[in-house]
């Protein structure tokens, strides 16, 4: 009899060990679609196989089913399928800069390596695109190269910006106007001809950054290319300028259309 029992108890135990690993596997949370590059801009940090013309570096922008990519001359953009992890791109378009020297084979390569539908592997934030016998290891760029901070960064222009063209110019290289915010929101910098001091009031915005600066000059006159860089250096400071931050890239735009492209120094 009480054999019987014992046989009947362990039966009962392994119902209900099985149901129990039922419901819990009923419970299970399903396992999300896993991750993809989309959303995410990766820079080239290693090439195996064909270098790049030039040296690059390859960037990748994967944003809602399209992609920009550069590896150092222009611009390539077009839909962008990554199903069964393979690139596969169709109506490229291109801008038409010429590039020096070597970087003008950069656009071959690129787009040799698009068109071979590489595959691609995702590992955190490791992209690494093997295809036309070249293996390509690239970083997100928020990891390689996080925004630089507003405060506290020593801000070099490199362009003048109006409302209808972006103006590089030698003499702007050579003057490197820039300036600092600091912790405290005072600012001190250089504007071409005259040392600035001031303040810069920061509020964060849901897409950027409004900077209301107040700023004073010393007096001195230079000559009228260099007085003209200060004056459009000035002018992109009078008031309250969106600030947006890509990486090492300060871009300050005011309400008149007038504004500045800096880098961090």
């Amino acid at each position: 009899m009480s054999a019987h029992l014992i046989r009947f108890g362990a039966a009962l135990l392994l119902t209900l060990a099985a149901a129990t690993a039922c419901a819990n596997d009923d419970d299970a949370e399903p396992a999300g679609p896993a991750p993809t590059p989309m959303g995410h801009t990766y820079i080239s940090t290693e090439v195996e196989g064909r270098p790049i013309p030039g040296g690059g570096p390859l960037t990748l922008t994967f944003v809602e089913g399209r992609v920009s990519a550069s590896a150092g001359c222009n611009t390539h953009s077009g839909a962008v399928d990554l199903d069964g992890n393979t690139v596969t791109v169709s109506g490229l378009a291109s801008t038409l800069m010429a590039c020096p020297g070597e970087k003008m084979g950069a656009d071959e390569w690129l787009s040799d390596l698009l068109n071979a539908s590489p595959s691609w592997r995702l590992d955190d934030a490791r992209l690494t695109l093997e295809g036309n016998n070249t293996t390509v290891v690239m970083m997100d760029k928020e990891v390689l190269l996080p925004d630089r901070p507003l405060r506290g960064t020593p801000w070099v222009v490199t362009a003048l910006l109006t409302p209808d063209a972006e103006i590089h110019s030698q003499k702007i290289d050579e003057l490197r106007p820039t300036f600092t915010i600091a912790e405290d929101g005072s600012l001190t910098g250089f504007a071409g001809c005259n040392r600035m001091t001031g303040s810069a009031t920061i509020t964060d915005t849901p897409e950027a950054a409004d900077i209301a600066f107040q700023v004073a000059t010393t007096k001195m006159m230079c000559d009228p290319e260099t007085m003209e860089v200060e004056q459009a250096v000035l002018t992109a400071l009078d008031g309250t300028a969106q600030a947006t931050v890509d990486a090492d890239v300060l871009t300050l735009r005011n309400p008149n259309g007038h504004g500045l492209t800096l880098r961090a120094q």
